[in-house]
């Protein structure tokens, strides 16, 4: 093992408990997407213990934060994701997500000056549906990185994410409530208009290319079984390939909605929750020493099959990958059979398991790191 990566190992053994430590804080205290508030706060707080130029509200964003060290030619950026799901807390790991990039930030600290690196930590928002790196990035955030990372964790350990495209929708319908029993025919009804709607989508399936995916969720259809529903609202995700195969395809679903409410007469409102996530393009040369680094730390990555489809899973990050090269692999927590999204997932995302793989994952973004450092013509690595 090189100087440079020993250094950086004994930086993160230093700090293991604090990085554990943060974990489970932000394990036991989830909030969900553009509300990270205390989270946004709490993460960077070893960073400005160790010299990194923190600034909070970055880019105007009230729970994203910038974390700057060193002054190198090689700028390397590593994502801290900690929005909690609606419902379920931190059954995707983002507590783990975000202690490991801190830890790798801390790691590469230890050796910028000598690696000639630039380390930046992105407080990265709202990955849940919100889109909180596009914002970000429409924002100017990211130029010029050579490399942007993180680690996800997953059941096991996947190096190459391949998430499809996804838009995020709101839909809504506005009818008129009526006396159910009495007066039923002055009633539209709003409810009815999703269930068309869903019929079609269904329907639609059969036609729809094998990868792609139409799923969501009615958050309101009425309130008294006795009068007609007024309103109904919901949230509707459309996944695919690729950004261009989405284009094409989102029409035909939206087109589903519109089929409910011409069918019960309603009015019918879609509003995007963001832009589009795009299709990941890994750096492939990051993605190599990505997975040395972690088989020299004892890693094993999983083979292609149902445990490891987690690589699949849509992410804002890929909207980062499209502009500058970056690397998003999974570490896995040993949780199968539970997966994420659920709530025996979350369980796993603290303990023995989610503590190796926290500070795995840390040392194998830092010594990633060192390895761009070292092929950009900097130190040995």
């Amino acid at each position: 093992m090189s100087a440079l990566k020993e250094a950086a190992r004994r930086a993160v053994d230093r700090r293991a408990e604090e990085l554990i430590g943060l974990s489970e804080r932000l394990h036991a205290d989830p909030e969900t997407a553009w509300e990270e508030h205390r989270a946004a706060a709490t993460v960077p707080e070893l960073l400005d213990r160790v010299g990194y130029d923190v600034t909070s509200s970055y880019l105007g964003l009230e729970t994203a934060f910038h974390a700057r060290f060193g002054s190198g030619p090689v700028r390397v950026a590593l994502c801290a994701e900690y929005d909690a799901l609606p419902g379920l807390g931190h059954a995707c790991g983002h507590n783990l997500i975000a202690a490991s990039s801190v830890g790798a930030a801390l790691g590469l600290a230890a050796v910028a000056d000598d690696a000639g690196l630039t380390v930046e930590v992105y407080g990265t928002p709202a990955e849940e549906g919100g889109g909180g790196k596009i914002e970000m990035l429409d924002r100017g955030a990211f130029a010029g990185v050579d490399l942007a990372m993180m680690v996800h964790p997953a059941p096991v350990d996947v190096a190459e994410a391949r998430p499809f495209a996804v838009s995020h929708s709101k839909v809504a319908y506005t009818g008129k409530s009526a006396h159910a029993a009495a007066y039923p025919e002055a009633g539209v009804n709003a409810a009815d208009a999703f269930t068309v709607a869903q019929v079609a989508i269904g329907l639609l399936r059969q036609q729809l290319p094998p990868s792609a995916r139409v799923h969501g969720v009615v958050t309101h259809a009425g309130d008294a079984p006795n009068a007609i529903p007024e309103r109904s609202s919901g949230r509707w995700y459309v996944r695919a390939e690729t950004l261009a195969e989405l284009a094409e395809l989102e029409p035909r679903v939206l087109r589903a909605f519109e089929a409910g409410a011409l069918a019960t007469g309603c009015e019918l409102a879609i509003e995007p929750e963001s832009k589009p996530y795009a299709e990941f393009r890994a750096d492939e040369a990051a993605l190599a020493h990505y997975r040395a680094n972690a088989v020299a730390l004892g890693r094993e990555f999983a083979p292609p099959g149902q445990a490891a489809r987690m690589n699949r899973a849509s992410t804002d990050m890929g909207n980062v990958s499209q502009v500058v090269p970056a690397i998003h692999p999974y570490i896995g927590i040993g949780s199968l059979p539970a997966t994420n999204h659920q709530h025996e997932f979350a369980a796993y995302c603290v303990g023995p398991a989610a503590r190796r793989a926290l500070l795995d994952g840390a040392l194998a973004l830092a010594w990633t790191g060192v390895d761009r450092a070292a092929s950009a013509g900097g130190a040995a690595g």
